[in-house]
């Protein structure tokens, strides 16, 4: 979910690097655990204050499926000194925008003003820790909307499946198999009590990151952080014990019912190293390789020269303890799923036993050099992508450095990373399918 208040005033204030500099951090830890992480950036008159929580998907007790997501609504409710449903119109009142997002392995929530109203953000998202207003009224009103996000996003959007599909195959136990917005049933027997011990556990200093950044005065700065954020208590650490998956040796064969498409899919779907590991990184350059842009192997093969698929896709899903890799494609007309499979696999195999070609590879190279001046452009971007590798990845200088790994990679590592992940007898194989009157 991600709550769109953003104005064109404030999409133009965003500041965005010319090129892909330096980017100059500094980092500290306050005594009750919080880390903080400043980025100065003068340049427009712009600066987001967020706070990254190592809190997701995957962190939920049996039968409680979706909290992680569900606090992502609900501490927007308001707090002790925010009065229910103000939050949103504090935030635009003083020329902001603000947003929020969850994935199976974090949640994140920031604001962006103009900068003479940084002590405004910080006072928000230090309410949000501090004194939030956990209530049987606001767990209610948020239960109806996150009911109605599932509806919109999921129930009823065509292909709104795939990822539950794939991951409630490939994962045995591992809480990854479990869906990111969770069961309604589940929200819908929780307690008030459950709520308020799910944010006691998770949402405390030392379970989070504070990233500030844009134009901003370190010293002053360094001071309001320590104000705020000082004097909220640490708690427990947290402590995770995921069961391991065993590793896939046989073709998992599956299929899934969609009533809200007519074209059916066909998916490839493999358990790949968590995204930290390097071998994901390389993985990532696969997924590029195989169907980033109309020129890859994949788009111009099976859409533009054979004219078998709508869609031909590889993806490569980075997630901390284990990723999913997938390629998946649509057919034209009523070519079979098995022949689309087919034509992927070829590919696969291509990739398995021989090197790409040496211009192939410097194209590769250079899609990611644009990925990565294009995910540092902006203040917003920035200050992401430091709580990510901060929190996630376990070194914030991934920011400057992260571009090397995959400048490094050789094309001996793609084919053996290839060969070492993407084998036919270690992947579920989905058909995604209308689903017809009696299913």
């Amino acid at each position: 979910m991600k709550k769109h208040l953003f104005s064109l005033t404030a999409l133009l204030l965003f500041g965005t690097l010319a090129s892909a500099q330096q980017v100059e951090f500094e980092e500290f830890d306050l005594d009750n655990g919080l880390h903080v992480i400043l980025h100065q950036d003068n340049s427009a008159p712009v600066v987001i204050t967020s706070v990254m929580y190592d809190v997701g998907g995957k962190d939920y007790e049996p039968g409680r499926t979706g909290f992680a997501h569900f606090f992502e609504h609900l501490l927007f409710e308001g707090t002790k000194n925010i009065g229910r449903g103000e939050w949103f119109t504090i935030v635009s009142s003083n020329g902001g925008s603000n947003n929020a997002n969850t994935s199976q392995d974090r949640t994140y929530y920031y604001e962006v003003f103009p900068s003479n109203n940084l002590e405004l953000g910080l006072w928000m998202e230090s309410e949000r820790l501090m004194h939030p207003i956990i209530n049987q009224i606001g767990v209610d009103t948020q239960n109806e909307v996150v009911k109605e996000e599932k509806r919109l996003r999921f129930d009823n959007a065509p292909y709104g499946g795939f990822l539950a599909a794939i991951s409630e195959n490939l994962f045995n136990v591992h809480p990854y198999k479990e869906k990111l917005i969770g069961e309604m049933e589940d929200l819908d027997a929780a307690t008030l009590e459950e709520f308020n011990a799910y944010f006691k556990k998770y949402y405390v200093p030392n379970n989070a990151v504070l990233v500030v950044a844009g134009d901003i005065d370190v010293a002053k700065t360094k001071k309001m952080v320590k104000d705020y954020f000082g004097p909220i208590p640490r708690g427990a650490e947290v402590v995770r014990n995921f069961p391991k998956e065993t590793p896939i040796t046989e073709t998992i064969k599956a299929n899934y019912y969609d009533n809200n498409i007519q074209i059916p899919a066909v998916i490839a779907a493999y358990r790949t190293p968590g995204f930290k590991e390097r071998e994901s990184y390389v993985l990532d350059m696969i997924s590029t390789y195989l169907s980033g842009g109309k020129s890859s192997v994949l788009y111009k093969k099976m859409v533009d020269e054979k004219k078998m698929a709508l869609q031909a896709q590889a993806i490569n899903v980075g997630q901390m303890d284990y990723s999913v890799f997938a390629i998946l494609a649509l057919p034209l007309g009523d070519v079979p799923l098995d022949s689309l499979l087919a034509e992927m696999d070829e590919e696969i195999v291509k990739l398995q036993n021989e090197l790409i070609s040496e211009r192939d590879y410097q194209k590769l190279k250079n899609q990611f050099e644009n990925q990565y001046v294009n995910s540092n452009s902006s203040v917003s971007g920035i200050a992401e992508n430091l709580a990510t590798n901060y929190l996630l990845k376990g070194d914030v200088n991934l920011i400057n450095n992260e571009i090397d790994i995959y400048r490094s990679v050789t094309r001996e590592e793609i084919r053996d990373v290839a060969k070492k992940y993407l084998s036919s007898n270690q992947r579920l194989e989905l058909d995604y399918l209308p689903k017809k009157d009696n299913q």
